[in-house]
């Protein structure tokens, strides 16, 4: 079992470059089958998850090739199969995109359940409410643990999501990317990972407008084209290592970012103490975080975008065990999110959790253990622990991490941390 030894105490300083988003790729793949042609994928993390989703694809009968250098070839016009049942399908979370994708380019498909994180319940509800108005059929065959949806034709209307789930406003948007008329989808999510999937989609010739507001307009298409388009910084890896920076009292440069993706991060790590200065000049996008003293507690609920993620709750969690005074955590997307903190307890943490609140008394030091994480951003988070941690931890599960951080120990290596890879 793979685990990272880290020793911890130095401050992370230097310059660190962000990989391309993990979740606006897992929507852009399976939105390049919308297509018919072969359409070119660049800057994509080269992760788990962007691998696993390339060979699904090749399963279905696709023509895939990923290079180390991110960049995934994908020729969709050989797919033969409408239904991917495999393991690998029902093992990640996204998978489920290839609902609206096979749906809105075929009219069929079947797909196992999909798996993911456990961080909480993920139902599909909304998606589900979406295809059916557009006019297709939905069953869930629990036995066998698969779902199918098949429609002669999908006619667009519109949607309201009963709440901003960006999963289904990415799988409605698919499908009717390809369906008779115009769709609109009211109370969208609004993260920065759909305007990039909706500029893929209008890269190929499809018309979506409005993506990154709350009301999203679908104007379908018979026809797409192959395209080339390279996909947005990612902007969880950027917040992880910003508030790594700050947890271990570095000064970390980030380049390749969007630096108001990153506002609601910027601005609590402000209101604890440290320095954030943000590219201003509109030409070289970087980020620099500094802290040269003790933070001090900060309180912080989750929101949809614009609001403060849920996927960086956990690496601020870290942070705040030693902040000078008492942090409020509340967790307001998924119920799991708290799981990492008996970890952090076992290092010294002062924290008390309440259903979706958690209590932390910032503590001077935490002391090295070792730990294992449970799902993605916790393995982030029990990193960033162990750099600022005295003395030698080792963190289990890091199989999580691979899923959605692209060389994380080698761009942490390289801003000084003490982290090898180890059997």
């Amino acid at each position: 079992m793979s685990y990272f030894e880290i020793r911890g105490g130095a401050p992370l300083e230097g310059i660190v470059t962000i990989s391309g988003a993990k979740n606006a790729g897992l929507g852009v793949i399976p939105a390049a089958i919308l297509a018919g042609e072969a359409c070119i994928i660049e800057n994509l993390p080269y992760v788990s998850d962007v691998s696993c989703f390339g060979r699904i694809l090749t399963q279905l009968g696709a023509k895939v090739s990923l290079e180390p250098n991110g960049v995934m070839t994908i020729d969709p016009s050989t797919i033969n199969c409408l239904s991917a049942t495999s393991n690998e399908v029902s093992s990640f979370r996204a998978s489920y995109y290839l609902l609206g994708a096979l749906l809105g380019r075929y009219g069929m498909v079947e797909i196992a359940l999909p798996g993911g994180c456990d961080i909480g319940d993920r139902p599909i509800d909304q998606h589900i409410k979406g295809f059916e108005a557009l006019g297709a059929t939905v069953t869930i065959d629990e036995d066998n643990a698969l779902i199918r949806a098949e429609a002669k034709r999908l006619v667009g209307c519109e949607v309201y999501l009963d709440m901003a789930s960006v999963g289904a406003t990415i799988n409605i948007m698919l499908a009717a990317t390809r369906a008779e008329g115009r769709t609109t989808i009211v109370n969208a999510a609004k993260e920065p990972y759909i305007v990039d999937i909706a500029n893929f989609i209008n890269m190929m010739g499809g018309s979506v407008r409005g993506a990154g507001t709350d009301e999203i307009k679908i104007t379908g298409r018979q026809r797409l084209h192959g395209c080339t388009y390279a996909i947005i910084p990612d902007m969880m890896e950027a917040g992880t290592f910003m508030i790594a920076a700050a947890a271990t009292g570095g000064n970390v440069v980030l380049n390749n970012v969007i630096p108001n993706h990153l506002d609601a991060i910027s601005a609590k790590l402000l209101e604890g103490g440290a320095l954030v200065e943000v590219d201003d000049d509109g030409r070289d996008f970087y980020v620099r975080v500094r802290a040269d003293r003790r933070l001090r507690a900060v309180n912080i609920k989750t929101q949809y975008y614009p609001g403060f993620p849920t996927d960086l709750q956990q690496p601020m969690g870290a942070l705040l065990t030693r902040a000078k005074g008492r942090s409020l955590l509340i967790e307001d997307i998924f119920e799991h999110r708290f799981k990492y903190m008996d970890e952090l307890k076992r290092m010294g943490a002062q924290i008390v959790v309440n259903n979706r609140r958690a209590m932390i008394d910032g503590v001077e030091e935490l002391c090295a253990c070792d730990m294992r994480a449970n799902d993605l951003r916790a393995g982030a988070a029990l990193v960033i622990a162990a750099l600022s941690a005295q003395g030698t931890s080792r963190v289990y599960g890091i199989k999580y991490i691979d899923r959605g951080y692209e060389h994380f120990e080698h761009k942490l290596r390289a801003l000084g941390a003490d982290i090898t890879r180890a059997d």
